[in-house]
């Protein structure tokens, strides 16, 4: 149970690296990257890729708008239900 418990814990934490994907993506986007960010921005996407091209593979994007990171949002939350009760 405690195992469940701390693999629920890593699935948080990459949840939130995954949020700030997101909200790198739209600073971005429109205003170009912060200035000192390139390093971080590259772990954070190295971390995040592999887990959203899988997902992109079944769910293409839908115009300008990227679905992967809301699916992939879905089932962490639902993996993470069924490890730790």
């Amino acid at each position: 149970m405690a195992i469940g418990c701390f693999i629920s814990q890593l699935l948080s934490i990459y949840t939130l690296i995954l949020f700030v994907r997101i909200i790198l993506s739209f600073i971005t986007q429109f205003r170009g990257p912060p200035s000192g960010m390139g390093p971080v921005m590259k772990v954070i996407y190295d971390l995040t890729e592999p887990v959203l091209s899988i997902a992109r593979r079944y769910i293409p994007p839908f115009g300008m708008l990227d679905l992967s990171p809301l699916v992939v949002f879905i089932l962490i939350r639902i993996l993470q239900s069924f490890i730790c009760r």
